[in-house]
């Protein structure tokens, strides 16, 4: 089987964690989008769809992965935003002829081929795939969870961090004879704890897996007095800081720092929360900062569901708990407070102790009531320093599409400097 990952139309509302990376490469559970569909899925090989402004990064970090084509005759084509699940895969993996998968009014995967095939691929697509208008492929209803806004990875971490803690450990369970546990570290049902090799686990630290399990990946480095509540994953060569409280929900990608208070969130990756502070129901992409003190609001005084901002309007989350939503290289300062619901695009910096407003554009600088436009030079050249501290380079394909995200979003900054 080739598989085709593509966004369509609805992956806009994912922004603005997806404007350095296409939706399937978003953090859920333990694993990203894409991880997930390949594990299950198992394809001879893999395309990558995304937006053109993408294509040149996709291709520097796939090496030999085609993105934006597809040579071979037969290829199933699967939702990025798909949270893949066995059932699901099972039957994908079963088709045979040429078949479109759907739940409710969505696209979840189309098989096509030959001619149909040619046809799709013939009509060209303006940064998302469209396969609404394929004709006389048989269509099948299926049960599938497509994510449409960031909350939803948050939310979905709950069915996630358990199905992918049986996926990850079919052949690597327990704690590897290479870690290090104190004896004064207390393991609450061990069964349910998977520790990696090359990680420490200090003394009166505490993995509680008695509501669901913990996966610590390899070379982590878990403070003494640590307290960490499954379900949970923490990715490698990440730290978890001295007192640090992890409750359950929470996933903590690679090369991350965190301390202090943090429930049901998501660190996608290389992002640092290694103070006091509370962050919940939040989700923080790459190269983010949480100065010490910061905290988020998860839950409106009126216990009411909580308003988000996408795309310009506000959108009913349905949700009564929903946090912070961090984009790329964004950095807040000390003692920062965020309100309930509030969405910080990328390479914003924020400092000082008024609140923000529940929406800050990309390349914001400044304190609330008093913004600029943080120019792009100066935060590529941060962003450069930011990356190297962690052995990352800046290509000039990836400081490319950095400049792209800047003037892709100028007419958004000019909208609220108003």
């Amino acid at each position: 089987m080739h598989l085709c990952l593509f966004e369509d139309l609805q992956s806009n509302n994912l922004l603005p964690l997806t404007y350095f990376r296409p939706v399937y490469d978003l953090r859920c559970g333990m694993l990203s989008l894409r991880e997930r569909i390949v594990r299950y899925l198992s394809p001879k090989s893999v395309s990558l769809f995304a937006r053109e402004y993408l294509a040149a990064v996709l291709r520097e970090d796939n090496p030999g992965v085609e993105v934006n084509r597809v040579s071979v005759g037969a290829c199933l084509f699967v939702n990025g935003r798909a949270i893949m699940t066995p059932a699901l895969a099972r039957q994908l993996k079963k088709t045979k002829a040429d078949t479109l998968y759907t739940t409710g009014d969505e696209l979840v995967a189309v098989l096509l081929s030959g001619e149909n095939l040619v046809k799709a691929m013939a009509s060209g697509y303006a940064d998302a795939i469209d396969l609404s208008h394929i004709r006389g492929v048989p269509r099948v209803e299926v049960e599938a969870e497509l994510v449409h806004y960031p909350w939803d990875l948050v939310y979905a971490n709950e069915t996630a961090l358990p199905n992918d803690f049986a996926l990850l450990t079919k052949n690597a369970k327990g704690i590897s004879r290479k870690a290090d546990v104190h004896k004064a570290a207390v393991l609450v049902a061990r069964k349910n704890i998977h520790i990696g090799k090359e990680s420490v686990v200090g003394a009166g630290a505490v993995l509680d897996a008695s509501e669901g399990p913990i996966y610590v990946g390899n070379s982590v480095k878990i403070f003494p007095t640590a307290v960490i509540q499954g379900p949970c994953f923490i990715g490698a060569d990440s730290m978890i800081k001295v007192g640090a409280k992890i409750y359950g929900n929470t996933s903590i990608g690679r090369l991350c720092k965190v301390g202090g208070e943090v429930e049901h969130s998501i660190f996608h990756s290389h992002s640092n929360k290694q103070h006091d502070g509370f962050l919940g129901h939040s989700y923080i992409s790459p190269w983010v900062n949480l100065g010490a003190g910061t905290t988020n609001s998860n839950l409106k005084n009126t216990y009411g569901n909580v308003r988000v901002q996408i795309n310009g309007k506000p959108v009913d989350s349905g949700k009564m708990f929903v946090g912070l939503t961090a984009a790329d290289h964004v950095k807040i300062g000390i003692n920062g407070t965020i309100d309930t619901g509030t969405v910080v695009g990328t390479s914003s910096n924020l400092y000082g102790t008024a609140i923000p407003p529940k929406y800050v554009p990309p390349f914001t600088w400044g304190t609330a009531g008093n913004f600029t436009t943080y120019d792009v030079e100066r935060a590529v050249g941060v962003a450069e320093t930011v990356m190297s501290r962690r052995n990352v380079v800046a290509t000039e394909t990836y400081k490319t599409m950095f400049r792209y995200v800047y003037e892709l979003t100028a007419n958004e900054r000019s909208a609220y400097r108003k």
